[in-house]
């Protein structure tokens, strides 16, 4: 499923991805270039390809600390880059796959806090972007000639963006392409406060590609807010009173209805039994057999216990159906 949302995904991240990829590699070069990464618990081996980190990287542990101590992880060349990733592509050397990882934590950093308007942690949001990155060096392909910051983008943010969704409300707010698109883009789209107009509406659907529709649900479904089905425990009565477990209808111990129901399926048990009584003795043994017992006969079985062919027994079980339904509707 998540290499389905990643194709979903795509249409969204190419306008950013050119912007973000090269700003990193720049990043990347320049860094090289100045020999960062050679202190503060990370140690670089001849030949740059021997990262070292310290134990304790976990964002959530001390998120100040971690994004100080992945910005000071030695950065890849091109060359070293390609080396450790052909080691991993075609020998599946883990320790290289390690260091891709380490040496591009720094650019999980940088998108996660792009996300930072949605009330999340950014720490999760960091782990989130992580997970995308390891998927994305799994899945890197030396051979197709780009660095790996540039494909792994698409993986870090889909991993971002799929975790928002889960986490922004409780009750999940964007479900198909079109709201995924529209969830990530659509107060970007608005240039005022308050609800869009019609012409607005018109505008932004033409401009992502979506219905209208569409646009007018997920305004609704962002400008909503969580609400608890029971009062607070320390409610009031006037504010209790005003929670959905006081004003909403339940349907389900109706008297009427419960009567209702128990009078149809009364009817209904009548009626089968009366209408099965009505067949010869063979074809309500094959009904009986086919569709009332626990343990199933197939048409073969009933044929070697009839001693005739299996397409005779389907035909009177047809027989068999359409004069119980008839006399059940008469």
């Amino acid at each position: 499923m998540k290499d389905l949302y990643i194709d979903d995904e795509l249409d969204l991240l190419e306008a950013e991805e050119a912007e973000l990829g090269l700003a990193f590699e720049k990043e990347q070069e320049k860094d090289h270039g100045n020999g960062r990464g050679k202190d503060a618990g990370v140690t670089r081996k001849s030949g740059g390809k021997g990262i070292a980190v310290l134990d304790s990287m976990v964002p959530g542990h001390d998120l100040g600390a971690y994004v100080t101590a992945v910005n000071r992880i030695a950065i890849l060349s091109a060359d070293e880059e390609r080396e450790l990733a052909h080691r991993y592509y075609y020998q599946e050397d883990l320790d290289a796959a390690r260091k891709l990882v380490l040496a591009h934590l720094r650019f999980v950093v940088h998108v996660a806090r792009s996300y930072s308007g949605y009330g999340l942690s950014e720490a999760d949001l960091i782990q989130e972007g992580n997970v995308g990155l390891m998927k994305a060096v799994k899945r890197f392909n030396p051979e197709v000639g780009v660095r790996l910051v540039s494909f792994a983008v698409h993986w870090i943010k889909a991993e971002i963006h799929e975790f928002i969704l889960r986490n922004w409300r409780i009750v999940k707010v964007a479900t198909t392409k079109a709201q995924r698109k529209l969830f990530f883009n659509l107060r970007s789209s608005k240039k005022r406060l308050g609800w869009l107009s019609q012409n607005e509406v018109d505008a932004v659907a033409k401009d992502l590609g979506v219905d209208a529709q569409t646009v007018i649900q997920m305004e609704g479904r962002m400008g909503a807010y969580d609400a608890s089905f029971d009062g607070a425990a320390d409610a009031d009565d006037e504010e209790a009173s005003q929670s959905p477990a006081y004003y909403l209808e339940d349907a389900r111990y109706d008297p009427a209805k419960s009567v209702e129901s128990d009078d149809y399926e009364k009817t209904s048990v009548d009626g089968l039994y009366v209408a099965m009584k009505s067949l010869d003795d063979r074809s309500r043994d094959i009904l009986n057999q086919r569709w009332l017992s626990d343990n199933k006969a197939t048409l073969h079985d009933l044929a070697a216990k009839y001693n005739v062919s299996a397409e005779r027994i389907r035909q009177l079980e047809k027989n068999a159906m359409d004069k119980v339904k008839a006399l059940l509707e008469a």
